[in-house]
């Protein structure tokens, strides 16, 4: 009996995690063609950062909003090797947590912390609109940011919406996304997309539809790889903050009813099988 995916061709962007998903579908009998999109590096100064920790634990803020999973365990670590990780997370007892998603969620309860709400989308737009829904004037915010906003990414600053709604906030920058310094990789993905040779390409991030947007853009594919997921490459995203860049450029996404891995995996093999 053949698997699903059998004779079906899916592109990983992923950097995290890339090799798990890749599994999962190769279980499934796809050949799997990878390249990372995206590159996440600490701060190459984190004094910034240990400055903002060591104000939360002195004057624990009456909200804290962590943004992504990957930067609150990188947060974490820091603060441990910094021997303050203790005193930190007693802070943020102290604190109101928000989670701006499921995997931030899960990085702060595996903190032995709980999160008192978070949105159905991940959307910083929705976190803002319900903080501003209770009032925030002269509320103190930690706000957790989440690499570099670009121009293929239609989202708000959540630190500027909380000030502009009045908030005294904080801001905390705990890591950065690049585009990966060796372009070869993503170029070579883009033409596989292009030439049709692929039969979808599976996005994590909103910052790796941006970085692959940007390299198409920069070596004159932009039009052809849009044109590539209009027609007969399928552009599936993890979740709908993924897709956002592409659904601004109308290109037609699709994705799974949960953000996850696993739920990812599982539709990919019911759209593509």
């Amino acid at each position: 009996m053949s698997e699903p995916l059998e004779g079906k061709t899916v592109a990983i962007t992923a950097e995290r995690r890339a090799d798990e998903l890749a599994t999962m579908l190769e279980r499934r009998g796809a050949n799997i063609v990878h390249a990372a999109a995206i590159q996440v590096l600490p701060l190459i100064d984190d004094s910034e950062l240990e400055s903002a920790t060591e104000s939360i634990i002195e004057h624990p803020p009456k909200i804290v909003v962590i943004s992504t999973g990957i930067g609150f365990r990188g947060w974490l670590d820091a603060a441990e090797e910094w021997g303050i990780r203790d005193n930190f997370v007693a802070a943020l007892r102290r604190s109101r947590i928000i989670a701006r998603g499921p995997k931030a969620r899960g990085a702060i309860r595996g903190a032995g912390l709980r999160d008192e709400w978070s949105p159905a989308t991940e959307a910083s737009q929705e976190v803002a609109d319900h903080l501003a829904a209770e009032g925030v004037s002269s509320v103190d915010i930690a706000v957790q940011l989440h690499g570099v906003i670009t121009e293929w990414e239609p989202t708000i600053h959540l630190g500027d919406a909380l000030t502009e709604l009045g908030a005294h906030v904080r801001p905390v920058p705990v890591y950065r996304w690049i585009r990966p310094v060796d372009q070869t990789p993503l170029i070579g993905l883009l033409t596989q997309i292009i030439e049709r040779r692929v039969d979808a390409v599976t996005f994590t991030s909103a910052p790796a539809v941006a970085s692959l947007l940007s390299t198409a853009k920069d070596n004159g594919l932009l039009d052809a790889f849009l044109d590539a997921l209009a027609g007969p490459v399928a552009a599936i995203c993890v979740g709908p903050v993924t897709s956002a860049p592409l659904d601004a450029l109308g290109v037609p996404t699709s994705m799974p009813s949960r953000a996850r891995l696993g739920a990812l995996a599982k539709f990919v093999t019911e759209q593509l099988g």
